[in-house]
């Protein structure tokens, strides 16, 4: 067979072969760690900018800021702890609501339904995650409070009678409460909640689904045994991402919860957020009242962070155990 005739590539020629790709990858390196930065230094300014505009509110409740719960901007008192408490209460209610139903739609989608259905219900998730948050809004101050005292009682008249309950499901029975708060959240989150873990579940290798169920194990113990297990890391993430953004929730919150400056642990009654109490009195807010309010923001702020870091450090311990 006749040997190859084809010119080599010259020295220089070859060089410039090898940096062209080197050069593309380094400046795609370089934007890259660009981006990074700039997303970095954006939270720096908001952090800097809107702890400089509450300082005022700062210097004047000092630690009280946090530990107080007493809001009267009138009276110049500005404590926030109602607050913090009410928007971690909604979260945790709208969580109990929202965790379960969103990781069954998830293993109906992924592991259940026929194709068409499959479909179908993705398709509703999608729209239920599109639409706005003042029409959650508006849906659950104009029907959900409205017929909510009625039910409330039904349900915590015997309930409240039970020892240890009573506290929770006394009375009054108020449409516009912490359950009416945390039910409209758990509709807006449950969208994100089930299109992560969807996504998740669909990662499962299916030799592993496969393998249990060759070993004769039901739907149902291939999914405890294969599915869940796999995806465990996962599904912490999407629920703390949940959590994330049922802490911010604004709008929703604010037509719905009561704006009640309490704290108390009775589902029914109405208390207040940190993002809704910002909602409802930065219009007509000034001077240290302004301050205060723009620091009940920077708490949101610094809460969401944390929640944030917390995620990554269990995300990351449940990937490193599965592992």
């Amino acid at each position: 067979m006749a040997a190859s005739t084809a010119p080599a590539p010259a020295a220089g020629e070859s060089r410039l072969v090898r940096r062209g790709p080197r050069r593309a990858d380094d400046g795609f390196r370089y934007l890259t760690l660009a981006a990074g930065l700039l997303v970095l230094a954006i939270l720096a300014l908001i952090a800097w900018s809107t702890t400089k505009e509450a300082l005022p509110a700062f210097r004047d409740e000092g630690l009280g800021f946090l530990t107080s719960s007493r809001w009267a901007p009138n009276e110049g008192a500005f404590g926030t702890l109602a607050f913090i408490y009410g928007t971690f209460f909604v979260s945790l209610i709208a969580l109990v609501f929202a965790v379960p139903a969103s990781i069954g739609i998830a293993l109906f989608i992924t592991q259940l339904a026929p194709a068409r259905v499959r479909t179908v219900t993705t398709f509703v998730m999608d729209l239920l995650a599109a639409v706005p948050s003042v029409v959650f809004g508006l849906w659950g101050v104009s029907v959900l409070a409205v017929a909510a005292p009625g039910f409330y009682e039904s349900i915590g008249s015997p309930l409240a009678a039970i020892p240890g309950l009573g506290r929770a499901f006394g009375d009054p029975y108020n449409g516009k409460s912490f359950l009416s708060a945390g039910f409209i959240v758990a509709l807006m989150i449950t969208p994100i909640i089930t299109s992560i873990t969807r996504d998740v579940f669909d990662t499962t290798p299916g030799s592993q689904k496969e393998a249990a169920l060759a070993l004769g194990a039901t739907r149902w113990e291939m999914i405890r045994g294969a599915v869940l297990p796999h995806s465990r890391a996962g599904m912490i993430g999407a629920v703390l991402l949940g959590l994330g953004r049922a802490m911010g929730e604004t709008i929703a919150v604010a037509l719905v919860i009561g704006s009640g400056s309490q704290i108390s642990a009775e589902l029914f009654s109405s208390g207040d957020a940190l993002a809704s109490r910002i909602a409802n009195e930065f219009g007509e807010a000034t001077g240290t009242w302004r301050s205060g309010l723009i620091g009940l923001g920077v708490v949101l702020f610094a809460m969401t962070i944390l929640v944030n870091l917390a995620a990554n450090s269990v995300v990351a311990r449940a990937t490193k155990k599965a592992g």
